[in-house]
């Protein structure tokens, strides 16, 4: 288990500015956010990992720019336009090769333009037999606009499609389909391979790790306990922070509450 922190937080910087700007203030691990065609393509792709390789660091993890597209892509029933966004995601695929990143983080349909879960469920699978042709493990994250918002769709993905349903736990996310992190850790347990993390209070759902007063420790503890070995990573919205150096700090104490754990005595 390790600590990270997403591109995503520093939005609208221009990601190889934001890229730079965490590698620069001590970050090694980070996730890939992607907000356009013209970051996928492997000219600029090469200088994120130049950037990645320079400062000794590492991505773990990617986010794509067509989130908000996977509804009428992937999940409207037209054939076509499926088989148009699979292989556009293979540039996806290629662009995580060459920065050597491994989880591919998907959204999927809206609660407005819900489907039938077996539909949703065969979507993924050919998503993920795509994904693992490259060496890359789609994995779907659960977001409160999205259908992927309940424990109870995530279990009944992974009671359909086994072993090949991996998940993003987004800890924001959950808080706000009224869902308990916890109880996703222990319901899906090694089916969860990256995780987005923040602190929250009564007040604010979205805030350093560290600021709030989210259990952080047991959270991580439970993680460590099911077997948990990928990424925390901090993916915050601007408004969550002011400078990046709450984010390094953020990272830090992620990482000092992993070594707690990973040296505590069973």
């Amino acid at each position: 288990m390790k600590a990270g922190v997403s591109t995503a937080c520093l939005y609208p910087d221009f990601l190889e500015n934001a890229l730079s700007e965490l590698m620069e203030n001590g970050v090694r691990t980070t996730e890939i956010f992607v907000n356009t065609h013209s970051e996928v393509v492997p000219e600029f792709t090469g200088m994120l990992a130049d950037i990645i390789s320079a400062n000794g660091g590492e991505c773990t993890a990617y986010h794509p720019y067509t989130c908000p597209m996977e509804p009428m892509m992937m999940f409207s029933g037209y054939s076509r336009r499926m088989k148009d966004m699979l292989e556009y995601h293979k540039y996806y695929f290629d662009a995580m090769n060459r920065l050597g990143a491994k989880i591919f983080v998907f959204h999927g349909n809206m609660n407005a333009v819900a489907v039938p879960d077996d539909f949703y469920f065969e979507v993924f699978d050919e998503l993920s037999r795509t994904a693992e042709r490259f060496g890359i493990v789609a994995a779907q994250e659960n977001v409160a606009r999205c259908q992927s918002h309940s424990l109870e769709f995530m279990k009944n993905m992974a009671g359909k499609l086994g072993s090949r349903a991996k998940f993003v736990l987004d800890v924001k996310q959950a808080l706000r389909s009224g869902e308990d992190p916890a109880e996703i850790v222990r319901t899906l347990g090694s089916g969860i391979v990256h995780v987005h993390m923040s602190d929250n209070n009564k007040d604010d759902d979205c805030l350093v790790p560290g600021k709030g007063d989210f259990d952080i420790y047991s959270f991580l503890a439970l993680l460590h306990e099911k077997g948990f070995d990928g990424t925390v990573m901090i993916e915050l919205y601007r408004r969550g922070f002011q400078t990046v150096s709450e984010l390094t700090e953020g990272c830090a104490y992620i990482e000092s509450l992993i070594k707690r754990i990973e040296e505590r005595k069973d």
